[in-house]
């Protein structure tokens, strides 16, 4: 059996999970406290993709991302950057489609926190940004660790829009799943079998972690 794929997708799951981490905390915070009209648009546009078919996204980045395009070739002649059958186009598609799994949980966490624990903080003299890192971020500590591993093993399992912007390019766009679905084609059943007993053991755990954190059977566990 073939590692490469495996360790692709660990790698894809880890960068699209950084920065998911990084754009989802200020999205999440923006969409928890804003009154803008806006805010049912982009959290429409944030939730496409638990709906959208990867295929359908995986489409239209190929198509707006292509050389033959206005967007794909200003990238490629000016910027030197090619999206489509790379690794950052992997990143890219991963981290639209895996969004709503960083943002939902993130943004519940927000919205559920003590509002007063802000207020207190202004009234310290805190700054906002002060207060988001002092004081939010520890206190929906569990919102972020379910984001985090929501979206990791969601990315993990990625197949039809990884497949439509990156193909199957060993060692550089084929994940695992696109390695199972070859195996399969190919008859090579017991290598299917290997890497879908990896992957759901590793996922199984993953999810496993978020239940017995949140849930506190750990902290019961220890004492």
């Amino acid at each position: 059996m073939d590692w490469q794929p495996l360790l692709l997708t660990f790698k894809l799951a880890l960068v699209t999970t950084l920065w998911l981490l990084i754009i989802a905390v200020p999205l999440s915070y923006w969409l928890a406290y804003t009154k803008s009209r806006l805010k049912p648009i982009l959290e429409t546009l944030v939730s496409m993709p638990l709906v959208l078919p990867p295929t359908v996204l995986g489409f239209y980045l190929l198509v707006a991302f292509s050389p033959a395009s206005a967007l794909g070739g200003w990238l490629h002649d000016t910027l030197g950057i090619q999206l489509i059958f790379s690794f950052k186009g992997l990143v890219f598609a991963s981290v639209l489609y895996s969004l709503p799994f960083m943002v939902h949980p993130i943004q519940a966490g927000f919205t559920n926190l003590n509002p007063t624990l802000i207020e207190a903080s202004y009234v310290l003299g805190k700054s906002k940004i002060k207060t988001l890192f002092k004081v939010v971020l520890p206190n929906i500590k569990p919102s972020l660790l379910t984001g985090i591993i929501l979206a990791f093993a969601h990315t993990i399992g990625e197949f039809g829009v990884v497949l439509m912007i990156g193909g199957n390019m060993p060692g550089k766009t084929k994940v695992a799943s696109i390695a199972i679905y070859d195996e399969v084609e190919a008859l090579n059943y017991n290598a299917a079998n290997w890497y879908s007993i990896i992957l759901f053991a590793i996922t199984f755990g993953i999810l496993l972690v978020v239940y017995l954190v949140n849930g506190g059977y750990l902290k019961r566990f220890w004492k």
